[in-house]
């Protein structure tokens, strides 16, 4: 079971969903706000350790990756942020920020057929967020979003890897459709907060810093200012 032990001052926020639902945009419209209202803020996407990101790249672009391996890599990309970056700063009274979180893990690696429990398992050493986004939005609406004006879609990305269609659009969409019924199924059991991601990108942002408000102390996250 993912820890819930609170050792730290500060907030962990995260936000997950699908390919395409905008989620990337709402954090990073989270993220300047606080920034310009002076809070001490720290902001780590997912899949971007210096450490792992060569192995990585490697791996994907070979097609080396089993299930197994691809869930193992993601894992250590995410401990070593989780060591380094994400539990310091908690420690140190930030608000992190993060772009996916593991539950990206849990829902991508169930997908690819790894034992739920043991992939929750291997991230039981992170702590829950304090508040998990979740960017809620129909499949064909993700899909026409990250489809549209792209040339290509990547191997792993179109899930290739697992053999349910050769054709990198239609894998998509199989893909995207079972990862969304993964998300479903973590709603009640990690307490997401959902967010209805059909809606006007400022319309969103509001009730998002509303919900933040709402539920943090917002005023003790701000920067000492020397006198």
């Amino acid at each position: 079971m993912v820890s819930s032990k609170r050792n730290y001052s500060g907030k962990l926020l995260a936000v997950e969903g699908l390919d395409g639902s905008g989620k990337s945009t709402q954090i990073y419209l989270v993220k300047r706000w606080l920034e310009l209202e002076g809070y001490r803020v720290f902001f780590t996407e997912w899949n971007s350790s210096i450490l792992v990101k060569k192995s990585t790249t490697k791996g994907k672009k070979r097609q080396l990756l089993t299930p197994t391996t691809f869930s193992l890599i993601h894992a250590t990309d995410f401990a070593d942020r989780y060591e380094r970056q994400i539990l310091p700063l908690l420690r140190a009274g930030y608000l992190v920020l993060c772009d996916r979180y593991i539950f990206t893990a849990l829902a991508r690696d169930a997908v690819r057929g790894v034992d739920r429990d043991w992939v929750e398992q291997l991230y039981s050493f992170a702590v829950l967020p304090d508040i998990t986004f979740y960017f809620r939005v129909p499949l064909e609406c993700s899909l026409s979003r990250i489809l549209e004006g792209r040339p290509a879609l990547k191997y792993h990305e179109a899930g290739l890897d697992m053999g349910w269609s050769t054709d990198p659009y239609e894998s998509f969409r199989i893909f995207q459709g079972k990862v969304f019924n993964e998300y479903e199924a973590m709603r009640e059991k990690f307490g997401f907060t959902a967010i209805d991601a059909t809606e006007e990108i400022h319309i969103q942002q509001a009730k998002v810093r509303d919900l933040i408000r709402q539920k943090i102390d917002l005023p003790a996250y701000r920067r000492r200012t020397n006198p």
